[in-house]
C-alpha cells in the first residue's frame, strides 16, 4: 500500500474532502483517491494541495462497490484511509460515465488510456493553446474519434485548411476508429472546386444579413436600407445577384440607384462566394454529413469568409425548432469572434454566435471553439462554455481569464499550463470524467497544414 495510505481524510458535507496533514504525501491536483471508511470505499479527486499547512483539498465523485461505482452516492466521514486509485478503477470510472472515445494517455497515476464523454459535447466547448502547443493536431484527435464513434454531424469552419483531409486515412492507420471513418460520409467544401463548391446564396439570407453584406446600416443608411426593405419582394424571387442588380437599374427610380450603385462599388459581383447554379453550404450541411469541412482560407477576401459563416449560421438558427442536432467546430475562433471585429458583416456573425452560445445547445445547436488567445474571443461566448482543452498557454493574462471563466477546473491544473509539452493538454468539464492531463494520441488521417521546415544546406 502506497504511504499516502497512511493520512487520514475527514468529510464533513459528504461532497468535499480534507487531509490536513499531507507532509510527505506524493498526491498532487489531479490525482484521484479511494478513500476508506465505515467498512465502505469512495472515489475522490484531490483540487487542491496548500503548502503552509500542507493539506491536501478534494471532491467526492462517488460510491464504490463490488466492480460498481455509484457517482449519485457519497456521504459523510470523521475518519478515511487514503490511498491512489488503481485501473481497474479507472475502468470503472469511464464505464460508469460512459467515457469511451479514447484520445490519449493520462498523465497522472496510475495513466492508462484517457477518454472523453461523447454525450457532453451537447454543451459548448473551450479549445485553446498557444502557438506550436499542438491546439489544432489534438483537436484533429477528438474530432476522429467523434466522427468515427458517434452520429453527431460535425461542421468545421477551417481557416487554414488544416482538416480539408479529415476523410483521408494515414498510411497503416488501422482498428476500429480507422474502420468507422473508411465508412464516414465526409463532405469537403472548397471555393475553386467545381464538384464541391463552397458557396452562399445572398437571396435566401435575412435582410439583417443582406444588409450587412451591402455595409447598410438601417440608420446611417436610412433611405438605401429602407429602399432593400421595400423591395424585398422584386428581388427574392431573381436567380442570383446578377439578376438583382439589374431590375435594380431597371426599375428606374432614384432609390434604387444608390442600391445598384453600392453593389458595383462594392465589387459584390466579382465575389466567388455565390452561389449561383451551384449547391449552397446551408443545402449542404442540411443534408447532415457525417462531417461537413468548409475550407474558408481559399477566398481571396476575407468578407467572403464571412458570407459563408453568416448564410449557415442564420441558416441553422432559423431552423432551430427542428432540433437537429450538429457541432460547429470553430477554428481561429477569434477570427469569428472577437469583440474587436467591427465590419457590419464580422459584427453581424459575432452577434449570431453570441445567440447560438446563450439559447442553442437547447435546440441542438452546440459549439467548439478553438483559438490561441481566449482574451480574443467575446466573453458571451466564452462563459457558455461548459467543457475546456488547454493546451499550453504561457500568457499570465489569458491564464487568469481563463480560471475566472471555467471555475470546474482546478487553479493547480491550470497553472501547470506553461510548462506543457508539445501534444499534452488539460480536460476539464463535463465531457471528461475527471479533470485530467493528457497526452494526445496519433492522428489518423493527416494534418492539412503544417508548418514550413527551415531549409538546412
Amino acid at each position: 500500500m502506497d504511504a499516502s495510505s497512511e493520512f487520514l481524510a475527514r468529510s464533513e458535507d459528504g461532497r468535499s474532502f480534507t487531509v490536513d496533514h499531507a507532509a510527505g504525501s506524493t498526491l498532487v491536483a489531479g490525482s484521484l483517491v479511494i478513500l476508506h471508511a465505515d467498512g465502505g470505499r469512495q472515489l475522490g479527486i484531490v483540487e487542491e494541495r496548500t503548502v503552509n499547512p500542507e493539506a491536501l483539498r478534494g471532491r467526492l465523485i462517488g460510491e464504490l462497490g463490488d466492480g460498481t461505482l455509484d457517482l449519485r452516492a457519497s456521504h459523510p466521514f470523521t475518519e478515511a484511509g487514503v490511498e491512489p486509485v488503481d485501473h481497474r478503477t479507472i475502468e470503472m470510472l469511464h464505464e460508469s460515465t460512459g467515457a469511451v472515445l479514447e484520445v490519449g494517455t493520462n498523465l497522472m497515476p496510475p495513466g492508462g488510456a484517457a477518454r472523453l464523454l461523447p454525450t457532453r459535447f451537447n454543451r459548448h466547448t473551450f479549445w485553446c493553446g498557444q502557438s506550436g502547443s499542438g491546439k489544432t493536431y489534438a483537436l484533429g484527435v477528438v474530432l476522429e474519434q467523434l466522427i468515427a464513434h458517434t452520429a453527431l454531424p460535425v461542421v468545421v469552419f477551417d481557416p487554414n485548411s488544416d482538416f480539408v483531409r479529415l476523410g483521408e486515412l494515414n498510411p497503416g492507420a488501422s482498428g476500429p476508429a480507422a474502420e468507422a471513418l473508411a465508412q464516414r460520409d465526409i463532405r469537403v467544401l472548397r471555393p475553386r472546386d467545381e464538384s464541391s463548391p463552397l458557396r452562399a446564396r445572398f437571396l435566401d439570407m435575412p435582410l439583417a444579413s443582406k444588409a450587412a453584406v451591402l455595409r447598410l446600416d438601417p440608420v446611417q443608411q436610412r433611405e438605401e436600407f429602407n429602399q432593400l426593405l421595400r423591395l424585398g419582394q422584386e428581388i427574392s424571387n431573381a436567380d442570383n445577384l446578377d439578376e438583382v442588380l439589374t431590375r435594380l437599374n431597371r426599375l428606374g427610380d432614384g432609390a434604387s440607384h444608390p442600391l445598384a450603385e453600392r453593389i458595383q462599388n462594392l465589387g459584390l459581383l466579382d465575389w466567388e462566394v455565390w452561389a449561383g447554379d451551384d449547391t449552397a453550404v446551408t443545402d449542404v450541411v442540411d443534408e447532415r454529413p457525417d462531417a461537413t469541412v468548409l475550407d474558408l482560407g481559399g477566398f481571396s477576401t476575407p468578407e467572403q469568409q464571412l458570407v459563408v459563416a453568416l448564410a449557415l449560421l442564420d441558416d441553422l438558427w432559423a431552423k432551430r425548432e427542428e432540433r437537429r442536432p450538429v457541432l460547429l467546430v470553430i477554428d481561429e475562433a477569434h477570427n469569428l469572434c472577437s469583440p474587436q471585429l467591427d465590419s457590419t458583416l464580422a459584427i453581424a456573425v459575432r452577434e449570431r454566435l453570441i445567440q447560438i452560445a446563450a439559447e442553442g445547445r437547447k435546440f441542438g445547436l452546440w459549439l467548439l471553439l478553438s483559438t490561441q488567445r481566449p482574451s480574443k474571443v467575446h466573453s458571451g461566448i466564452i462563459t457558455q462554455c461548459d467543457n475546456l482543452a488547454l493546451m499550453k498557454m504561457s500568457s499570465p493574462v489569458d491564464l487568469a481569464e481563463l480560471g475566472t471563466s471555467f471555475g470546474y477546473a482546478p487553479a493547480a491544473l491550470l497553472a501547470r499550463s506553461p510548462w506543457f509539452r508539445q501534444g499534452e493538454a488539460l480536460f476539464a468539464g463535463g465531457f471528461v470524467p475527471t479533470p485530467s492531463l493528457v497526452k494526445m494520441n496519433a492522428r489518423l488521417t493527416p494534418e492539412g497544414g503544417t508548418d514550413v521546415k527551415v531549409p538546412m544546406r
